[in-house]
């Protein structure tokens, strides 16, 4: 099957007609594509001219696409997914609801170290000071309560962006650009929640009472640094955009059928991802002792 990410960014009408999604010009009805709804992974939707059919919604809902809706800003601001996909839901949400603190505190130790082994190997594939992540990941222990991940971070940035820099949600370009593209990542780990039978909501270390999307947050931390990665080799080539042009956004949504390399093996990122959760799952049930991350190798 073809994962598709389809990104629509000017005035259309949308609906499903013979299993396919049509995209039509909205005053001369006019078809300007179809893309069958089995093809189709995530739909990003940035145009307050964009309707959209109930008949559609719901076929896709059946598929486990994620429709992304962006603000005024141009930015993903939510998502929309079903409810649960997977046939042994409420089996899967007993065991995530009983995972215990104790293995909780051992998952998160993993994933922090994998994100910072993946930010080590950006920092030396750009040539730049890397060697002090070596000791952050080796220091990482169960929870991490000595928050080597926050350590790391703070030396990741400084080499890979300029020492002034400050990783913020609203701050100075290139800000927007990782702002876009952990949003596009977020969502495609949220669907690979959902297919997988688990809640989103409750994270392995992420929690928020106003985040439902707590465990997405908690298994993308270490697909950052891939995203990291492809947008320092866009900003090498645009160095002077400062715009989220239709072109960047177009470029990061191809991020979902980029291959990486995950348990030995060479898999598009958004089979990777399905791969992560379904290994947290087995972790819950005993199955597995380690979760299943990509490497940047």
């Amino acid at each position: 099957m073809i994962i598709r990410s389809i990104y629509i960014g000017n005035p259309a009408y949308l609906k499903l007609k013979d299993e396919q999604m049509y995209i039509l010009e909205p005053s001369t009805k006019e078809t300007k594509g179809k893309v069958p709804v089995e093809d189709l992974g995530l739909l990003m939707l940035d145009h307050f001219q964009i309707t959209i059919s109930h008949q559609l919604i719901q076929k896709m809902m059946g598929n486990n696409v994620v429709v992304v809706s962006c603000d005024s800003h141009h930015l993903p601001h939510g998502m929309m997914l079903p409810l649960y996909g997977h046939t042994e839901h409420s089996d899967r949400i007993k065991d995530q609801l009983e995972a215990s603190e104790p293995l909780k505190k051992q998952l998160w130790k993993q994933t922090v170290e994998c994100k910072i082994e993946n930010q080590k190997e950006v920092l030396r594939r750009l040539g730049n000071y890397y060697e002090p992540m070596i000791d952050y990941q080796n220091n990482v222990k169960s929870g991490d309560i000595t928050n080597m991940e926050g350590i790391a971070a703070q030396h990741y940035w400084k080499y890979l962006i300029s020492l002034d820099f400050l990783r913020q949600r609203f701050g100075d370009s290139p800000n927007q650009f990782f702002n876009f593209g952990y949003s596009v990542l977020r969502s495609i780990v949220a669907r690979a929640i959902v297919e997988t039978g688990l809640l989103p909501v409750l994270g392995i270390f992420h929690k928020n009472k106003y985040n439902p999307y707590c465990l997405a947050d908690d298994l993308m931390e270490p697909y950052r640094p891939f995203v990291d990665l492809l947008i320092m080799q866009w900003l090498a080539i645009n160095s002077e955009s400062e715009e989220l042009t239709k072109e960047f956004k177009a470029f990061m949504l191809q991020i979902a059928t980029k291959d990486v390399r995950i348990d030995d093996k060479t898999r598009p990122l958004l089979v990777a991802v399905k791969t992560t959760a379904t290994s947290l799952y087995k972790c819950y049930t005993g199955e597995k002792r380690l979760i299943s991350y990509l490497e940047l190798i």
